[in-house]
């Protein structure tokens, strides 16, 4: 049996909402700026984490294959993802592979990374994978919390 394999989008894994206003409305130096001046600042949970922490725990108690695996796809460059990957381990997620596509459209990392389903939170970027053929998903904000959905 082969593993299924996720890739997510660092804006759907963790709340990047006040660095992606930056980047809006400052442009990409202030960005970079920001996220450095933060890396040592724990992301947030984001709209999909609570989806990749069930997924992740699939592998729990598997033997040496694991059943899934999640991909960080990120448009972060590779000066401003330090604060995401201290957030991907000070939350205990088995995400061992990225790329960052400073700023480019990261649907053209699916194929290589053998991604099964590709989910974003960027709706654009979603569109083009599945016109590519891709499996895509743009994942929303729940109105029930990562709290709340524990069952």
């Amino acid at each position: 049996m082969s593993k299924l394999t996720i890739a997510i989008s660092s804006r759907a894994l963790f709340d990047l909402e006040e660095s992606h206003r930056v980047y809006i409305e400052e442009g990409v130096e202030s960005y970079c700026k920001y996220q450095i001046e933060h890396e040592d600042e724990l992301l947030p949970e984001g709209t999909a984490f609570l989806l990749v922490k069930k997924l992740l725990s699939l592998n729990d108690g598997a033997s040496d294959k694991p059943k899934v695996e999640v991909v960080l796809l990120s448009k972060n460059s590779a000066d401003t993802v330090l604060r995401i990957f201290n957030s991907i381990q000070a939350h205990n997620l088995d995400i061992p592979r990225a790329a960052f596509t400073i700023g480019q459209t990261p649907y053209r990392y699916v194929k290589p990374f053998s991604v099964d389903l590709f989910l974003s939170a960027d709706g654009e970027d979603v569109a083009e994978a599945l016109a590519l053929g891709f499996a895509a998903a743009t994942i929303v904000p729940s109105k029930i919390s990562n709290q709340d959905s524990d069952q």
